[in-house]
């Protein structure tokens, strides 16, 4: 049986402490926020979780954090992918214990598998766990695609339910919507194409903006769910600004320091992630203002560790 992962999932920021440990409270905090705002799916331990920085045992706390909050409001969507099959598989075994209802898995990186090697790579994840699994293809950063066909062929293994696709790839996207089943999940990767992708056949968002404003992004997704086009095209225009702003450097740089800019977390990365540059940091701060969400006093550099 299918889990429908669908409507707005945010691809939550974690949020450190000056001394470099994940600020749990924060971790908690920012759960109960995306819940209250209407948000479906909290996605810890993702790209924009900082992830490749985190420990096996920071990873499990997160995401134990998430799911003790979560606690039936939302589901609860792990990250747990990368190259290496058999890490992958550990990982899936400790999402699960630690309470989560599904895994987003990356696709291998750098060394290009083929579209055989991305199939096995995927079938023996779902072999090794009952947890539902979606497929996170983003070539742009993994130097890999799972092309249309593969995604049919994954399609029929029982527990790998969908894909989120940001690759941008229209073309890509709407064959994709076409080949596969009914019931296999189709999500957006991007913010600035989930309206497009919906219009496709999708089925919502693994969301970066929606760290910084949950609810109008919530608002969009189900307006068009509901029939509503022209207040879906009113959230997607009213929140494209920010979409755009929010990759003016690379992922999380720009996401985090806005959430921090607004109170929400303490402005510290991991290394090789840094604050935006003061550049950056300007048109941010001037987006945000502009839709009026709040900045506090007393901005910094920020601090990687």
């Amino acid at each position: 049986m299918r889990i429908p992962f669908t409507g707005v999932g945010t691809a939550l920021i974690t949020p450190f402490k000056h001394d470099g440990s994940v600020d749990a409270s924060a971790v908690s905090r920012l759960a109960r926020r995306q819940m209250d705002a209407g948000v479906h799916i909290l996605v810890p331990c993702g790209t924009t979780g900082e992830a490749p920085t985190l420990s096996v045992d920071e990873k499990r706390q997160v995401i134990e954090l998430v799911a003790a909050e979560a606690n039936g409001r939302a589901l609860v969507l792990a990250g747990a992918g990368g190259y290496n099959t058999k890490e992958v598989i550990h990982m899936a075994g400790v999402a699960k214990e630690a309470g989560a209802d599904g895994l987003l898995s990356v696709t291998p990186y750098y060394n290009k598998p083929t579209q055989e090697g991305l199939f096995q790579h995927y079938s023996a994840i779902a072999e090794s766990t009952d947890l539902p699994i979606i497929v996170y293809n983003v070539p742009g950063r993994t130097g890999c695609n799972v092309e249309p066909a593969t995604l049919v062929r994954l399609a029929a293994v029982k527990n790998i339910v969908g894909v989120k696709e940001p690759s941008g790839d229209i073309a890509q996207i709407n064959e994709i919507c076409c080949l596969v089943p009914a019931d296999f999940v189709v999500m957006s990767g991007d913010d600035a194409i989930t309206l497009p992708l919906m219009a496709l056949g999708g089925h919502g968002v693994i969301s970066v903006v929606s760290n910084q404003m949950p609810s109008e992004m919530v608002q969009l997704v189900e307006a068009f769910e509901r029939g509503a086009l022209d207040e879906s095209r009113h959230w997607h225009r009213t929140l494209m600004s920010l979409m755009q702003v929010n990759f003016v450097e690379s992922n999380p740089g720009p996401v985090k320091f806005s959430m921090a800019s607004m109170g929400l977390c303490e402005r510290v990365y991991r290394l090789p992630m840094v604050a935006p540059q003061l550049g950056a940091r300007d048109k941010i701060l001037s987006v945000m203002r502009r839709l009026g969400l709040p900045v506090v006093a007393g901005l910094t550099k920020g601090v990687s560790l």
